[in-house]
This record gives structure tokens, sequence and C-alpha cells, in this order.
């Protein structure tokens, strides 16, 4: 029996949320943002994720996860009245990344049930390839 496949399978998954759990930590770390390198305040990002197959011999019906992309997005600027702060304009609206610190913390808590869930079958499958070796013996 060839574990491999899911083997593949789970450490898709485990990079693809540890990949979801850097964008979520890098939104909340940046929640005050008003000014970045390419000009203005951070705009909130989010993971786009893909499927693409283990192999050819199982064509479309294993599927491991793929990052396809980050994405910026496009409304995620919130206009705050703060005429003291050293980026306001003229009215005294300063432009402020619009993350919701609720979202963000139950976005990490998903992706950290689904890291969980895939070191579980992660285990589980180590489990069953240690006992057919046993069982060879």
């Amino acid at each position: 029996m060839d574990f491999l496949p899911a083997f593949k399978i789970c450490g898709s998954g485990l990079a693809a949320q540890r990949a979801k759990m850097d964008v979520i930590v890098s939104n909340l770390a940046n929640i005050n943002t008003t000014r970045t390198p390419e000009g203005g305040p951070y705009k909130r990002q989010s993971i786009v994720f893909s499927s693409e197959p283990v192999n050819e011999d199982f064509n479309d019906i294993l599927q491991m996860v793929k990052v396809e992309e980050i994405v910026q997005d496009k409304g995620s600027i919130k206009r705050v009245f703060d005429p003291g702060h050293p980026d306001a304009d003229a009215e005294g609206q300063v432009a402020m990344p619009d993350i919701n610190t609720v979202t963000e913390m139950a976005d990490m808590i998903t992706a950290n049930r689904a890291y969980e869930a895939c070191v579980t079958a992660f285990d589980a499958t180590k489990n069953m390839a240690l006992k057919a070796l046993e069982l060879g013996k």
C-alpha cells in the first residue's frame, strides 16, 4: 500500500494553513499602519486556495491544496477623524486599514483547527503505515 499520496495531501494542507496564518498575522500586525512603502495605508490581504492533482495516476480523484495567490482587498480603507495624526489630510481625516479584529481572529481559529485536522490525519496515516510494516514481520 502506498501512503505517499496521503502524506502529500496532509503536507499541502499544513503548508496552506500556515500561509493563511501568516496572512492573518500580517493583517493584525498592520491594523494601524497608515503609511506603507507603496504609499497609502495598509490594505487587508486574503489568501486564495486552489487544488491540484496529487499525481497523474489518480487524475482528479486525489487533490492537494495549493496557495494560488495572496490578494489585497480593494475597499479595505476607512476614513477616521484624527486631526492630530501626522497623516491627516486638510479636513483632519486619516486613511486607515479597514481590518476587523474579530473577523481576523475567527479566521485564525479556523486556520488553526484546519491545521490540527491535517496533523491528526498525518499522524493517523503514519500509524497505519507503521502497523502495515509490523504485519510484514
